[in-house]
């Protein structure tokens, strides 16, 4: 079995309290969950208005096919939502 995370830090422009960046992320998180069928979540930045850090894991048993997914996530983020702004991303196999 080969679990996958990759950390993703994004700086959220326009963001100015905390209820607005819910309500950017929580989409997010949900879209991401629904199109790659991984588990999401916001794992730290929590009470910085204009930076997020996102997790999102995936398990398989082909470490390409995990990696795969967890980069086309990231390229989506990148295409689909441009209001976001990945500073800097890194997948750990396990």
């Amino acid at each position: 079995m080969i679990i996958g995370a990759c950390l993703l830090k994004l700086y959220l422009p326009g963001v100015f309290s905390l209820k607005e960046k819910r309500h950017v992320l929580k989409p997010l998180l949900n879209d991401l969950r629904r199109t790659f069928e991984v588990a999401a979540a916001e794992v730290g930045q929590q009470d910085t208005w204009q930076a997020a850090e996102i997790a999102v894991v995936a398990v398989s048993n082909d470490a390409g096919h995990v990696y795969a997914v967890l980069e086309k996530a990231v390229h989506w983020i990148e295409e689909e939502r441009p209001d976001l702004d990945i500073q800097d991303w890194e997948v750990e196999l396990r």
